[in-house]
C-alpha cells in the first residue's frame, strides 16, 4: 500500500482555534513518518500543525496560542531539533513548551545531549505507537498541572492585592500605587491627583437596614466609582466606607471635573437592595500634586486629600473640595 503524505499544515495559513494543550506542533522532515505521526495524533484527538524543518517550527512557535506540546525530529534541515530546543529554552516565550525529541540516535551520550539542550523527553526510532501516545499524554498532564499551578498563583496574587468585598485594590496595594505616582511626579514634575471619597452617613445605612445591606451599598458604590474613572487611573478601598483614587496627569480643574462626575455617578439614582432602594451620596476631598509642590511624599498628598474630605463633610456633604497639595493649610 502506498502512503501519501498530506500537505503540511502551516501556521501561516490557519488560525489557532484549539486549546494549546490539545494541539501538537510536529517538526519532522521525513514525509512518510510525518504523515504517520500526524494520523496517530489526530486519531487521539489532537490538533496537529506539521512542518518539515526547524526554521518553520521556530516561526510557528512565535504565533499566538501556538501549541505547548512540541514533537521534534533531531535531524532536520534549517535547524536541527537539538538546536531548536536550545532556542526555545533560551527565549522567554511567556509559557512553557513540553518538548519530545525523536531520533534514530540511541547512544547514551546523544540522549544526555538532547535532554541538556532542553528536551523534556526522548524517544528513539523505531518506537511503539502506544509508547508515543503515553509520552504525549505525560507531556499534556505535566502542562495541565503547570497551568493549574499558574492559575492558583494568579488567584493568590489577586487576593493579596484586592479587597475581597469590592474587588478593588486593597489598602496596601492602592498606597503602593500612590507611592509610585508620587515618585514619578518628583522625577518628572508631571502633576497627578488624589481623591479621598467617603460614603455619607454610612453608619445610618447600617443601623437602618443592617450590615448586609450596608455591604451591598458599598459594593455598588465601588462599582459606580470604578466605572467612572479612566482606565489608566487607580481606585482602591482605603478602609471602611472610604475609597482612594489616584488620577494620573491632571491639573486642578481636570481633577475637580473628574471628582464631580464621580459624585454625580453615585448620587444620581438610589441603590437597589434587598431592603428596597437606598439613597446614597459621597463626599470627596481631591488634591493635586503639581510642580508647585516639589518633593512631596505620598503621605503629605494623602493628608491633603483627607483634610479636604473633612472640609467637604463640614460644608454639607455630597460635595467636592479641591486644592493644590502644596497650598492646603497655607491660607486656603
Amino acid at each position: 500500500m502506498k502512503i501519501v503524505a498530506p500537505p503540511d499544515t502551516s501556521v501561516f495559513d490557519r488560525a489557532w482555534k484549539p486549546s494549546p494543550l490539545d494541539a501538537v506542533l510536529l517538526a519532522e522532515d521525513d514525509p512518510v513518518f510525518r504523515h504517520l505521526i500526524t494520523s496517530w495524533l489526530r486519531r487521539w484527538s489532537y490538533s496537529v500543525v506539521a512542518v518539515d524543518n526547524g526554521l518553520d517550527a521556530w516561526q510557528a512557535l512565535q504565533q499566538q496560542n501556538a501549541p505547548q506540546l512540541v514533537v521534534l525530529d533531531w535531524m532536520m534541515p534549517g535547524m536541527e531539533g537539538v538546536e531548536l530546543c536550545r532556542q526555545i529554552r533560551s527565549h522567554a516565550m511567556g509559557i512553557y513548551r513540553y518538548i519530545l525529541l525523536i531520533t534514530a540516535k540511541d547512544n547514551k551520550n546523544d540522549v544526555v545531549a538532547g535532554l541538556e539542550a532542553g528536551a523534556d523527553d526522548y524517544l528513539t526510532k523505531p518506537f511503539n505507537v502506544e509508547e508515543l501516545r503515553a509520552r504525549i499524554r505525560t507531556g499534556k498532564r505535566i502542562l495541565q498541572l503547570q497551568d493549574e499551578l499558574l492559575k492558583t498563583q494568579e488567584a493568590l496574587q489577586f487576593q493579596a492585592a484586592h479587597d475581597p468585598m469590592t474587588g478593588l485594590w486593597n489598602r496596601g496595594a492602592i498606597l503602593d500605587l500612590l507611592r509610585r505616582e508620587t515618585q514619578l511626579q518628583n522625577r518628572t514634575g508631571k502633576p497627578f491627583g488624589v481623591m479621598m471619597a467617603d460614603v455619607d452617613y454610612f453608619k445610618k445605612i447600617n443601623d437602618s437596614f443592617g450590615h448586609l445591606v450596608g455591604d451591598a451599598v458599598l459594593r455598588e458604590v465601588a462599582r459606580r466609582l470604578a466605572t467612572g474613572v479612566r482606565g489608566y487611573d487607580y481606585i482602591g478601598r482605603y478602609g471602611g466606607e472610604e475609597f482612594l483614587i489616584v488620577v494620573s496627569a491632571c491639573d486642578v480643574p481636570e481633577l475637580a471635573g473628574s471628582a464631580e462626575r464621580l459624585r454625580v455617578c453615585v448620587a444620581r439614582e438610589p441603590i437597589q437592595t434587598t431592603a428596597g432602594a437606598v439613597s446614597c451620596t459621597i463626599s470627596i476631598g481631591a488634591a493635586v500634586a503639581s510642580q508647585t509642590a516639589n518633593s512631596l511624599d505620598y503621605e503629605s498628598v494623602l493628608r491633603t486629600s483627607d483634610t479636604l474630605l473633612y472640609q467637604a463633610k463640614a460644608n454639607g456633604r455630597n460635595r467636592v473640595e479641591v486644592a493644590l497639595a502644596a497650598r492646603v493649610g497655607a491660607g486656603q
